[in-house]
């Protein structure tokens, strides 16, 4: 048996287990386990040093789920936007194709709480309708693979899935996106990345929130999808006493750099039922981006997004660095809060006014007809 099969056999997914490890009352874990799955692997789990660190708020249960705060269960609308199984299409040239119910460990922030971790709300039997919906909307450019987690799905499982878009000739771009780097990079397998290889253009979106979670074996696997020449870009979710500080989001942006990855979006939490405890003030995100854009590499800096509840999809939020502008000129503060200005072009002269040159070489405003030939050619 593989290794990273293996490991997901050796899950957590007891509350009595987490329950002594932690010294946590079983019963308080037990009730959120009644509607929210918990797994967690053994190599994620090695990684939390202590009760209520940055990894162990992210992957177990907290009483604070079952709060009501008037959020939501699909925060997003995405069901609104699902016109067939497992295909959401909100975008005009895109759409998320969900091919998997499970992952390697379950978020407490997952978005999808309400299906992931159920084979009937996410039901692998849909997966030749969704290729089939994707096969007739010739719109379709870009198809984002998620669920679940993709590649929890066998190689043989997930390269029948490839192969059957990649036969679409209207679909360009192929994305996966997934944790399975941070919680489980033993599934980055030789075999994988050699099976990935043959379906490019392919992208893939990976998902640390901390700097503790590029282990090496993690850079390891990352590397391994870089040499294979699949571009990687990170998303993070900006989390309350997980990230909420600028120098943890730097460290974790320079080291993804470093692992090869390109940082792409900071999330604003959603606003998902039970997860309000993990819910920043939009300001603190702002706050980060400010310390990133100058402080560090371009390359470094993500997009800030809210994902607009009600399938409004992602806004771009940034700090006022415009502080006027106007006919004149642009007034500007820079990352270190310097002001700076920035002279707007004149007005566009009329197209029947041109310049030209005397005799003497002054310059003058002219009818064409009235511009001096010299050597043969208008000036």
């Amino acid at each position: 048996m593989e290794r990273w099969r293996r490991q997901l056999q050796q899950s957590v997914t007891r509350v009595d287990e987490l329950a002594k490890r932690f010294d946590v009352p079983e019963e308080t874990l037990r009730r959120v386990e009644q509607k929210f799955k918990i797994k967690i692997t053994p190599y994620y789990l090695s990684l939390i040093e202590k009760k209520d660190d940055p990894i162990y708020k992210q992957v177990v249960p907290d009483p604070r789920e079952l709060e009501n705060h008037g959020l939501y269960l699909d925060p997003l609308a995405e069901d609104a936007d699902s016109p067939v199984n497992n295909i959401v299409h909100r975008y005009p040239d895109r759409c998320l194709f969900l091919i998997s119910p499970v992952c390697g460990s379950y978020c407490r922030f997952c978005t999808r709480k309400r299906k992931v971790g159920d084979p009937q709300k996410i039901n692998r039997n849909f997966i030749d309708e969704g290729v089939d919906y994707i096969r007739t909307h010739a719109e379709i450019r870009d198809v984002i693979l998620s669920g679940g987690d993709p590649l929890m799905l066998s190689d043989a499982k997930l390269e029948s899935i490839l192969q059957k878009i990649r036969a679409i000739p209207h679909v360009q771009i192929i994305r996966i996106g997934t944790r399975m780097p941070c919680f489980l990079p033993h599934r980055i397998t030789l075999k994988l990345v050699r099976m990935l290889k043959k379906y490019h253009p392919l992208y893939m979106n990976v998902h640390f929130n901390h700097p503790r979670e590029l282990t090496p074996l993690a850079v390891k696997a990352l590397k391994r999808l870089a040499d294979a020449g699949i571009p990687l870009g990170n998303q993070t979710v900006l989390l309350k006493g997980v990230n909420d500080d600028p120098q943890v989001m730097k460290t974790l942006m320079q080291k993804l750099l470093q692992a090869r990855v390109r940082p792409y979006y900071i999330y604003q939490a959603d606003m998902v039922f039970g997860t309000e405890h993990f819910r920043t003030r939009v300001e603190k995100g702002l706050e980060i981006i400010q310390a990133l854009r100058g402080w560090t590499s371009g390359l470094g800096v993500p997009h800030f997004v809210i994902d607009a509840p009600g399938g409004g999809g992602k806004i771009p939020l940034l700090p006022e660095y415009v502080q006027s502008i106007n006919d004149n000129e642009i007034v500007m503060r820079n990352y270190a809060g310097k002001i700076f200005r920035y002279t707007q072009p004149k007005a566009t002269l009329p197209e029947s006014t041109v310049h030209g040159y005397t005799e003497e070489g002054d310059s003058f405003l002219a009818d064409p007809e009235e511009i001096v030939l010299m050597d043969g050619l208008g000036y």
